[in-house]
């Protein structure tokens, strides 16, 4: 890769050497699509437990693709891939894979298809064969966290596009995963479902990892970015230092959030090969 379109992580072997309770672990992951086309190569980072990452970069880049080789939706190569303690490629392991990750997908339709709210949340915990009382429980649960208390029987078809997206993600949370995995999760909401997303996602604690465009919502999520740009890992630091680089920006199809316009930023000052 190109050393001067790159920013390394700072401190990440440092990071590595303190702590071995990593959520995410991947080395080396490479997937393409059955007519060919390469969706990600060679990428490598880690994910420390409790840890919110911000991924971004420009349409194609491979975030969406990442996250389904997460979630165990694709099958990728990979010399180490480890989320939540489990290897989303081997069959018996991807069965357990719900309890530990859970996946928000851009399109909150192409999430939700039962005839109720309540049906929708209760799917993933019918799912794992728990008693109808500890599935009527996480159902409360879950909806009370994402503010959707009482509307159980509402036909989730019916629904504002911020409300669906509140029913999506406390269907996830109803698994009681570990993993958060949030794909433009502020896609289609108004100012207000904006807000209110960005408060709920600083009450949920666990692990996430959240790609979007909204960078200004990255930076009010998440401590750090990976950048990936034609499925490669170009950027991984924190925040603020990565976004605010303008010539990294300019050069993966990218712009400086507003709000850092004229910070300060290290384009200028030593960098390192991103492993």
């Amino acid at each position: 890769m190109d050393s001067d379109s790159e920013l390394s992580t700072q401190n990440s072997e440092l990071r590595r050497a303190v702590s071995a309770d990593f959520a995410i672990q991947v080395r080396d992951l490479t997937f393409a699509y059955p007519d060919g086309a390469s969706a990600l190569a060679g990428v490598s980072f880690d994910v420390a437990a409790g840890e919110s990452v911000g991924l971004v970069g420009p349409n194609g880049a491979g975030k969406t693709s990442l996250f389904l080789c997460l979630a165990g939706v694709l099958k990728p190569r990979a010399a180490m891939l480890q989320v939540g303690g489990l290897d989303p490629r081997d069959p018996a392991q991807r069965r357990r894979l719900p309890t530990q990750v859970g996946i928000v997908f851009q399109n909150s339709d192409d999430q939700i298809f039962n005839a109720t709210v309540f049906d929708d949340v209760a799917f993933g915990p019918l799912n794992l064969d728990l008693p109808p009382d500890e599935v009527r429980k996480r159902v409360a649960e879950a909806l009370e966290r994402v503010g959707l208390t009482g509307m159980e029987e509402r036909v989730p078809f019916h629904l504002s596009g911020g409300e669906k997206r509140r029913v999506a993600l406390a269907g996830v949370l109803a698994m009681r995963p570990s993993i958060l995995l949030l794909d433009e999760p502020s896609m289609y909401l108004d100012p207000r479902g904006r807000r209110e997303l960005i408060q709920l996602l600083h009450t949920l604690g666990g692990t996430r990892m959240i790609a979007s465009h909204d960078l200004e919502l990255i930076l009010q999520t998440c401590d750090r970015v990976l950048l990936l740009d034609h499925g490669q890992l170009k950027a991984d630091g924190p925040a603020r230092t990565v976004l605010a680089g303008a010539k990294l920006m300019e050069v993966h199809g990218l712009e400086v959030p507003y709000s850092l316009r004229g910070a300060a930023s290290l384009d200028g000052g030593e960098k390192s090969k991103v492993e």
